[in-house]
């Protein structure tokens, strides 16, 4: 079965509210088609790479290649782990991604996430990213989670000071002509101490724990 000969797919991350784990072949299509329809206002641009600027049938097709590519180009040194946000009820509503490189030596961690537009304003990003920084943490050793959003990004800051993410300085990035500046945050493994846990329960780590750590 898929599962053991791809062991990340036995892990599942339950939140409150929420079931995070790798999308099957029916599913990813299912939140392709969700990205399709807008993750966020036109008038937004809360990504530096500008990958919801073109049609629907480009973001679609977006999620599909980076979901593919991330299973293709994994090694335990450099992996990125793209989980399908699912509510208890079963209907996809997002997407929420954890990255490593070197996981072995650095110890630390960058998460990233989407969430369809009717989906927006109900807390799911703060859960998402609660639960994969749980797995990250708690389950494989991290000492720091990393993150850059910009400045006027209110709802990611958001999330990252309820999570205890500390100011970093910035970073200065180019997109076409433009200058974007970014907040870079860190959140240590002391701080991720005082979080509550909120209950949320990682399934399926043992099977695939060789595939993040040497």
């Amino acid at each position: 079965m898929i599962n053991d000969l791809w062991p990340t797919f036995h892990l599942t991350i339950t939140t409150a509210h929420l079931r995070l784990r790798l999308p099957r072949e029916a599913e990813i299509a299912q939140l392709a088609e969700l990205a399709g329809r807008g993750i966020h206002r036109r008038s937004e641009r809360p990504f530096l790479t500008p990958w919801t600027d073109g049609s629907a049938k480009d973001r679609a097709e977006i999620v599909l290649q980076s979901h593919w590519s991330e299973l293709a180009e994994w090694t335990v040194d450099d992996w990125a782990l793209g989980m399908g946000i699912f509510t208890d009820t079963g209907e996809p509503v997002g997407m929420v991604t954890l990255r490593a490189k070197d996981f072995s030596v650095v110890r630390e961690v960058t998460t990233s996430s989407w969430l369809g537009l009717p989906h927006h304003g109900r807390g799911f990003g703060t859960e998402a990213r609660k639960g994969v920084l749980t797995l990250a943490f708690d389950h494989l050793g991290a000492e720091a989670a990393r993150s850059e959003v910009f400045q006027d990004n209110h709802a990611s800051q958001a999330v990252s000071r309820k999570l205890g993410y500390e100011p970093d300085g910035i970073s200065r990035d180019a997109r076409g002509s433009e200058v974007l500046t970014s907040d870079r945050l860190r959140l240590s493994r002391s701080r991720w101490a005082d979080v509550p846990s909120g209950g949320i329960v990682v399934d399926g780590i043992d099977a695939c724990r060789h595939m993040f750590n040497r």
